[in-house]
Formats: C-alpha cells, structure tokens, sequence
C-alpha cells in the first residue's frame, strides 16, 4: 500500500509523515504513526473532531496493522495522529490542528484507550 492508497472514512486526502518507534510512552514500546491530513485545520478544514477518530481507528485498523507485524515485538500501545501541517514529533506549534488517538492492540484489532 502506497501513501495514495490510503483510504479514510471521511475521505480526506492523507500522507504518511512518519513512525517514531524510539520514543516509550507510559506503557512501554509505543509505535507512532503520524499522518498529515490538511483537511482537519481549523481555518477551511472540512473534516471534524468525528470525523477525524473515525478516521484515525480506520488507519489503525488498515494501515497500521498490517505494518507492525515487521517492526519486531509487538508494542503495548499504538498512537494515530493526524496534523493538518508537518510538526516535528515533540515539538509545539499552537496554530497546527492536530488528533491523537491510542489503541492497544489485541487479537487483531485496534481497540481505542482514553488517553
């Protein structure tokens, strides 16, 4: 699957910015996939808060999944973010639009945690 292969229940168009793999969360190994999605900011976005959690569990579920079986040890959690612009990982930027959702990732599927 390419970058213009990924598909969204919004639609909206999608890249795949980056996976941080190196960077623990409060559970352990934790895998990262930051997307760009331009259709979330909040000047002239089309896409909803909704929108974009349907959107981030159908990324978990399709893309991510598939990509974690060669990443080595399976991680104990899972963060979908979608940036309506490129934010270096760890860095702020007030004016970015920007979604996160967590799943762990259990008997094939994405199941959604409340950060």
């Amino acid at each position: 699957m390419t970058d213009a292969d990924i598909t969204v229940p919004s639609g909206q168009e999608i890249t795949l910015l980056d996976v941080v793999m190196d960077a623990p969360g409060p559970d352990g190994l934790t895998a990262r996939f930051r997307f760009l999605a331009p259709a979330i900011a909040r000047v002239g976005g089309t896409v909803d808060s909704e929108m974009a959690a349907a959107d981030m569990q159908a990324l978990c579920q399709e893309y991510v999944l598939p990509r974690l079986a060669n990443t080595g040890p399976t991680p104990a959690q899972v963060v979908v973010s979608l940036s309506d612009r490129s934010v270096a990982f760890g860095d702020a930027d007030p004016d970015a639009t920007q979604f996160f959702e967590a799943y762990r990732v259990e008997d094939g599927n994405c199941i959604w945690e409340a950060f």
